[in-house]
């Protein structure tokens, strides 16, 4: 029977698909060896996190990739580290932009695809598709023909790509304004959809797929759509990476980031209890790596945008008082002390043994109830940590988007 804490989806068969040489793995959890258990563990943990990723972005000019660039890193246009944007192209070459928390996320502002010679073998050539993951193509208008050549140039190299239909809030402003009485939001996006597979087709390419999106509203429309799209078809190793880079800007993401997070709780306890361990003051019988939680928690408040940084950001780009954002955030506690995991360790200890037990009937991962109740204690006090920091960070969005009468983004998908 397995925990009602620890997740049953963790059967041994999953567990194995995490390392290539699965055989040994599995000798070494049967040896019940937890030292060399914690190290693979250890290794695998990093690789997830540490994953690399490259995403290309191009459009044509003034289609606002380059704002898009920004705004997919939590970024306002006039932030430092953002790329430049403006109506005259300016990207010359292929230009990197890190994430500012996530330096293994790369994102390129490529150069533009508007001229009337483009010619999309020519294009890949100079830009270099392999580098890339996947890429996003942009316009701002109705796709044309070198979308549609570039597209089918992509599929043919064998790469990924996404069709962002851009500035549609611009549209439906001036189709509101232009018929009052008979304004039809949704009939206006359908017909923009609709307009752009059309032209995509007359281009050659076949069952395109285009996503409508607000640079400046980024949750809104089809922007979780798209999110949703691009982490299904990465790379599992990935997935991970991906999502905790992408912006806070829909209760989707909060909630795939979550549960992403949570699937990997259990190889944080484990590296935690077994490497390096050492008595924790004032928590009896618990051992572990202090400052490897510290980062933990640290990283749960920064994905979900918790942190000091991500909280200023955030009241510029929404015009709020910081001290509504904290308070929607928790207060000024953004920073993640020594004393407060010793705090919450010492909390979880109360309820640890029981679930130390249940752990002794999992399948291979009863060898970690050898830690004792620390990695039980641990467990428990990541999990308490993760849900409350996705509670935050609902209640932060809830803040943010206030006067947002679309915060709930109704499904639009493709008909």
């Amino acid at each position: 029977m397995a925990s009602r804490v620890f997740p049953s989806s963790l059967s041994q068969s999953k567990i194995l698909k995490l390392w290539g040489d699965s055989s040994t793995l599995k000798g070494v959890f049967e040896a019940g060896d937890m030292s060399s258990v914690a190290t693979k563990l250890q290794a695998t943990l990093y690789s997830l996190e540490n994953a690399r990723l490259d995403v290309g972005i191009t459009g044509d000019m003034g289609s606002g990739k380059s704002t898009f660039v920004n705004a997919i890193r939590g970024l306002g246009d006039e932030d430092p580290k953002s790329a430049y944007t403006g109506v005259v192209e300016m990207t010359v070459g292929p230009t990197p932009y890190a994430h500012p928390k996530y330096p293994n996320v790369v994102i390129w502002d490529l150069p533009g695809i508007g001229a009337p010679t483009f010619q999309a073998e020519k294009y890949l050539q100079r830009v270099l598709p392999a580098r890339y993951d996947f890429f996003i193509i942009i316009s701002s208008e109705s796709f044309a023909a070198h979308h549609a050549q570039l597209a089918r140039e992509l599929r043919q190299c064998g790469k990924r790509f996404y069709l962002i239909r851009s500035k549609v809030d611009v549209d439906i402003a001036a189709s509101r304004s232009r018929r009052p009485s008979t304004f039809s939001e949704e009939r206006v996006l359908s017909q923009i959809r609709d307009d752009c597979c059309r032209q995509l087709e007359v281009g050659g390419l076949q069952d395109p797929k285009v996503f409508l999106l607000s640079m400046f509203e980024l949750g809104k429309y089809d922007f979780h759509l798209l999110e949703e799209m691009m982490v299904k078809e990465l790379e599992s190793h990935k997935q991970h990476a991906f999502l905790q880079a992408l912006p806070n800007v829909s209760k989707p993401i909060l909630e795939k980031k979550a549960a992403s997070l949570r699937q990997h709780i259990w190889l944080v306890a484990a590296v935690a209890s077994g490497i390096n361990p050492s008595p924790v003051p004032g928590v009896r019988d618990v051992a572990c790596d202090l400052h490897m939680l510290i980062d933990s928690l640290q990283s749960y408040r920064c994905s979900f945008g918790l942190d000091k940084d991500s909280l200023v950001t955030l009241a510029g780009q929404t015009g709020q008082a910081l001290h509504k954002i904290l308070e929607a955030a928790r207060g000024p506690e953004t920073q993640v002390t020594e004393a407060l995991v010793v705090e919450r360790l010492g909390q979880a200890s109360r309820d640890a043994s029981a679930f130390t037990q249940e752990l002794l009937n999992v399948p291979i991962l009863g060898t970690l109830a050898n830690c004792g109740i620390s990695f039980a204690t641990i467990y428990q006090m990541l999990r308490t940590s993760l849900d409350e920091a996705v509670k935050d960070a609902q209640r932060l969005l809830l803040q943010a988007f206030l006067d947002d009468s679309e915060h709930e983004f109704p499904d639009r998908s493709n008909p």
